[in-house]
């Protein structure tokens, strides 16, 4: 499992790599999943079926975001459903991880890794999807439209090249430079 690797094998590494104490170490602390359903507004039936989905997909209920503010060049009223999104923690983080990394990755059409500049400044990483049919759960006759999603990485640590090593470590490919 992900989580054993981690504290038996990754984290001594990075604590020598970094030369820091053993609890100044970064770690993952959640993922965050989530998927913007501007459709959502006329026809109510499509959070059923993206919710679905995303369960599917994450093993875990997901919850409605609505919006906060009205926008009348959308057509938009504030607490209107906008959206879904389900926050990985702890086993269901480490399994979704690890499933990311070693089977849905690899299917993306045109895989070369992962962008470096998805990272925020802050340590943590967004990673965007453009279709759902890459997770071998969504039975693809199922569908009704492909959708993309969000995949936020939230670590603790305090900047972009420690949270790299970090997701590196843990498994996630990134893209080589080029010289």
């Amino acid at each position: 499992m992900l989580k054993d690797k981690y504290l038996k094998e990754i984290k001594p590494e990075l604590k020598k790599m970094l030369k820091t104490n053993i609890m100044a170490v970064p770690y993952l602390k959640k993922i965050v999943v989530n998927v913007g359903l501007s459709e959502a507004l006329t026809e109510p039936k499509v959070l059923d079926r993206v919710g679905e989905q995303l369960k599917a997909i994450t093993g875990q209920k997901p919850k409605l975001n609505k919006a906060k503010v009205s926008i009348a060049s959308f057509k938009l009223r504030a607490g209107e459903v906008i959206g879904m999104m389900v926050t990985l923690r702890e086993k269901r983080m480490y399994d979704f991880f690890e499933k990311l990394a070693r089977i849905v990755l690899p299917r993306v059409r045109d895989f070369r890794g992962l962008k470096v500049s998805g990272f925020d400044g802050r340590g943590n990483y967004n990673l965007g999807l453009k279709e759902q049919t890459v997770f071998p759960e969504v039975e693809y006759d199922k569908i009704d439209k492909v959708r993309g999603l969000e995949i936020t990485f939230v670590t603790n640590a305090q900047n972009d090249d420690t949270a790299k090593i970090l997701l590196e470590k843990l498994g996630l490919p990134f893209e080589k430079r080029k010289k």
